[in-house]
């Protein structure tokens, strides 16, 4: 089975570099970036799309889908909760520990990476006893990094540097 990952098109969030609000809506220009992927993708077949239940990622899911595919919803693939840290502004230092796996601290009420990967693995590992060829799953940043270690390991621990843009579409497959 072929997974196909997309990050939600850009929220304010994005632009402010905070932590984003649990619901926000598109940008236009997320809008934008989610009409230029739909073109792109235009000649691929799915057997369904998976989408995040958060607003941002339901819109992106369908304004690329247009009415082509099911659309299915899961709470396991929703953004990483930010808690307290939601509406503050990025600390690059703060950030790099709090995408460490192997890092024990606490970032005030967020849900911290382990239990995190956790429900992202508990439904990759679902995903992949379906009898499906081509998947796409509409989702967040913070889940395209556990993707990312699903795939390849947890190694270093390190996944700050683990990267996928708004409306970014990156391939994996289960063997």
């Amino acid at each position: 089975m072929k997974v196909f990952i997309v990050r939600h098109g850009q929220i304010p969030s994005n632009v402010q570099k905070r932590y984003p609000a649990v619901d926000e809506e598109l940008t236009e220009l997320g809008k934008q970036q989610a009409l230029e992927l739909r073109e792109k993708i235009k000649d691929m077949e799915f057997d369904l799309i998976i989408c995040s239940p958060l607003k941002r990622a339901k819109q992106t899911a369908q304004i690329i889908n247009a009415g082509r595919f099911n659309i299915i919803f899961d709470d396991r693939i929703r953004e990483q909760d930010y808690g307290d840290l939601t509406g503050q502004h990025w600390d690059e230092e703060s950030r790099e520990k709090r995408w460490d796996y192997y890092y024990n601290g606490k970032f005030g009420t967020s849900e911290q990476i382990k239990p995190f990967f956790g429900r992202v693995f508990d439904f990759l590992n679902d995903l992949k006893t379906k009898d499906y060829n081509n998947v796409l799953i509409v989702c967040h940043a913070g889940v395209a990094k556990a993707f990312y270690a699903y795939f390849n390991g947890i190694n270093e621990g390190k996944f700050l540097g683990v990267k996928i843009q708004n409306c970014e579409i990156k391939q994996y497959e289960f063997r």
